[in-house]
């Protein structure tokens, strides 16, 4: 019997649990859509967790004296799916969200027993809230970071909600007529449908992992040039 897929969503929001968290909306509206297609959904709030800050695997060994990381790292690894969910601040991921991002390049350095990145074969994808614009922005910083290291993305990876500029209501929040902020908005409905479809379908076709040839570290160091010519030598 196959193992079914596991997702991992980060939320990056910057209230402790058991607050309240527009965040929260955004993912369960996604991860409901794996749930019924079988695949094993867990949310972990980050900011509920001691990560120090640094970009070594176990910063509890250089000089920390807490670090949640390890712990949460035996997830990651255990995961199909990783998903940054953040809200906007100042335009950009909350600082939260970029310390998951910096803990999780700490680990860029192992190698799986293809002598590829960790995170080869692994899925990722990116959900962004706010009141004002700056979701693109964010999507391409997340989806850079973990494709860099990395994860593959599918296409249309990314959703989100943004309501008008300057305060006012953000995602799931009560209007005055009763209904809640952003969920009846077509835009983010069907992104967050596609998106959620795409990282599933992509998942499955990587269960195999991704063909070593050419990108095996292991080999490279043997002295294996896969091709590669330097024009110096020509």
């Amino acid at each position: 019997m196959t193992d079914p897929i596991r997702a991992l969503y980060f939320n990056g929001t910057l209230t402790p649990s058991p607050g309240e968290s527009h965040t929260d909306l955004l993912i369960e509206a996604s991860a409901r859509i794996l749930r019924e297609q079988g695949v094993e959904v867990e949310v972990v709030r980050a900011v509920d967790h001691a990560l120090a800050p640094g970009v070594q695997p176990d910063m509890r060994e250089h000089g920390a004296s807490e670090d949640a990381w390890p712990e949460l790292w035996q997830r990651v690894l255990a995961a199909d799916i990783v998903v940054l969910a953040t809200p906007i601040w100042l335009g950009d991921a909350s600082s939260v969200t970029r310390r998951v991002i910096e803990r999780l390049y700490a680990e860029s350095g192992e190698l799986n027993a293809h002598g590829q990145s960790i995170f080869y074969g692994k899925v990722g994808g990116c959900l962004v809230g706010g009141n004002e614009d700056g979701m693109k922005h964010v999507a391409r910083e997340v989806l850079y970071a973990l494709q860099h290291i990395g994860f593959t993305i599918p296409p249309q990876a990314d959703a989100g909600w943004v309501g008008e500029a300057g305060p006012g209501p953000s995602y799931g929040d009560e209007l005055d007529d009763g209904s809640r902020a952003g969920a009846d908005n077509d835009f983010t409905k069907r992104n967050i449908t596609i998106m959620a479809w795409n990282l599933l379908h992509v998942a499955r076709m990587l269960r195999g992992g991704i063909p070593s040839e050419g990108n095996d570290r292991n080999a490279w160091e043997r002295g294996e040039r896969f091709g590669f010519q330097n024009p110096e030598y020509r």
